[in-house]
């Protein structure tokens, strides 16, 4: 499906519209994918002042109209190529299946776009570098939709660090781990071309993103780890609602990862992810920081919104649980595309071309090759 026609002398172009800093100006937006991650960033723009989405690419025709038409973009296209290669767009949000990051974000950096992209990065480390490089030399924002530590819980917990009341934190866990939750059995979830890994790419580095922030960026140099495919090759596990065919369908990935990361501050992190387990768990999220004078507990028990924060000290000598009261609103989404879209009008942008979230991915390459050999992997 092709855009309307566009008059040139209304349109504006990119060339004058390519450094963005001008806060007055509202910045257009592209957004490809249809799915849960591709609306989720179409409502997110759709929400937020100084931003316009003027284009939007699926594959899904009758979908497409339906959002073209409710969220009131006017430009729809079948192809996304077709959308990058539009001169008047600021931004390229990507919410496609893993395995269109890349060709994505490369063709709308080296347009000179900003981009948005759905984590991971890239399905391995050296596709997400390539897509750093090209921000680098675009000089174009690329930021990564790791919202869940945009999470009031999550920044509450931050603000507590800075204290310092947890003294020198040694070991922390992370995990996401749920009782029967493979996404779409025998889809692109589970394809390894397509997605790159199973829970670890989907639900661990969501938490991994969330530990290496509060522990601050701390640099994982070795990684122990061990990799199961026991329940989807099978058939089971799959979420409720989704479909589950059997032995015959697609199942390369696994449903269940285990890592141990060694990190250069001399602490270390242990980091689980599961789609689907015969454990008490449901859809659970859980952080825990053990520090030389104190200890933190953050729960999250199917997406709860409230009562997931457990703070450990002593007091005159005793043992005390602080539970703080925060509660966690929607819209993780909204906030990390509200940061995303603040960094571009600000200008400066030398430290925001992703180079965090690579790390990220070269610690996934390292959990997967450190499982296949059954060695501990340095991380790249």
């Amino acid at each position: 499906m092709s855009s309307a026609n566009e008059d040139p002398d209304t349109t504006p172009s990119r060339s004058d519209s390519a450094e963005g800093a001008d806060p007055a100006r509202v910045l257009r937006a592209g957004v490809v994918g249809l799915g849960f991650a591709g609306t989720t960033h179409l409502d997110a723009y759709t929400a937020l002042p100084g931003v316009e989405v003027v284009a939007l690419a699926g594959q899904e025709s009758e979908r497409l109209a339906m959002l073209g038409e409710t969220r009131g973009v006017p430009d729809l296209y079948a192809d996304w190529e077709d959308l990058v290669a539009r001169d008047d767009l600021d931004i390229v949000s990507i919410g496609t299946p893993n395995f269109l990051h890349h060709p994505i974000a490369l063709a709308a950096l080296e347009s000179g776009k900003h981009v948005f992209c759905e984590k991971p990065l890239a399905p391995t480390g050296a596709l997400a570098a390539e897509m750093v490089d090209a921000a680098r030399a675009a000089n174009r924002v690329l930021e990564i939709a790791y919202n869940h530590r945009r999470r009031a819980d999550v920044q509450y917990l931050a603000r507590y660090l800075e204290s310092g009341p947890l003294g020198s934190v040694y070991h922390a866990r992370a995990s996401w781990t749920r009782r029967r939750g493979i996404p779409g059995l025998g889809s692109w979830f589970t394809s390894k071309a397509l997605a790159g890994g199973g829970p670890l790419v989907d639900l661990g580095s969501h938490v991994l993103d969330i530990a290496l922030y509060l522990l601050g960026e701390p640099r994982v140099t070795s990684v122990s780890a061990v990799a199961y495919s026991e329940l989807g090759k099978h058939g089971r596990g799959g979420r409720e609602g989704t479909k589950t065919t059997g032995t015959g369908h697609l199942f390369e990935v696994e449903d269940f990862a285990s890592a141990l990361l060694r990190l250069d501050s001399g602490g270390s992190l242990q980091l689980e992810a599961s789609w689907a387990g015969y454990t008490k768990d449901d859809d659970d999220i859980a952080i825990e920081l053990l520090g030389s004078t104190g200890g933190a507990r953050l729960f999250v028990e199917n997406y709860a919104t409230d009562d997931t924060l457990r703070l450990y000290a002593d007091l005159e000598g005793e043992p005390v649980t602080i539970t703080p009261t925060v509660h966690v609103p929607a819209g993780h989404h909204q906030t990390v595309i509200e940061e995303f879209l603040a960094t571009i009008r600000s200008g400066e942008w030398s430290t925001s071309f992703g180079d965090y979230a690579l790390h990220r991915s070269r610690v996934l390459d390292a959990v997967y090759e450190s499982a296949r050999e059954g060695r501990e992997v340095s991380v790249a």
